[in-house]
């Protein structure tokens, strides 16, 4: 029983992981990519609309990334939201499709966006942590009725080498995409 509750946890904290992953993969990092426009949310008949649900999303180059819109109508809305956004693009409307220019990231903007990983992996690190409790109170509810205290001491031992683990990995990727942003 002890063991599906730290199986549990770990395939958790791995989906923690991977949801960070996928929060940096939405920073900008000096090149094109459909991720950018993940966490864009369109206002369509009433509703907010993942952008990528309403259009066509292509990079034709490295610094250009055109969207094509399934509804004609919806491209003025599809505007209003990229410019509301925290991508700091403008879009350029040619009637059929929307294209966003890449430039290339200045120093200060470079060192706002190392702030706002860091800020996701803090996010993800208090994930992680708040599972680890969760484990661990699964653990000591078990102790009171169907394990010793040293065995769920032992287990909430192995819950945090766990943690400690997934924690490393979120530096790793943190790392990693640092030296991303920060490539000239």
């Amino acid at each position: 029983m002890p063991q599906a509750v730290k199986k549990h946890a770990e395939e958790r904290m791995d989906k923690a992981i991977q949801a960070l992953r996928r929060d940096l993969a939405t920073l900008r990092a000096g090149r094109a990519t459909p991720a950018l426009l993940d966490r864009i949310q369109v206002e369509y008949y009433g509703a907010m609309t993942p952008l990528n649900q309403l259009a066509n999303i292509s990079t034709p180059d490295s610094r250009t990334l055109m969207i094509q819109p399934w509804d004609k109508s919806s491209m003025g809305d599809i505007e209003r939201a990229i410019m509301k956004s925290d991508l700091g693009l403008t879009p350029a409307n040619d009637g059929t499709m929307i294209r966003l220019s890449i430039p290339a990231l200045t120093e200060e903007r470079r060192q706002e966006l190392v702030k706002l990983t860091k800020k996701f992996g803090e996010e993800g690190k208090v994930a992680i942590r708040n599972i680890r409790r969760d484990a661990n109170d699964e653990i000591k509810k078990m102790e009171k009725s169907d394990i010793s205290e040293d065995e769920s001491r032992r287990h909430q031992d192995d819950i945090q080498k766990s943690t400690d683990k997934f924690i490393a990995e979120v530096d790793k990727v943190l790392a990693a995409k640092e030296k991303e942003i920060m490539e000239v």
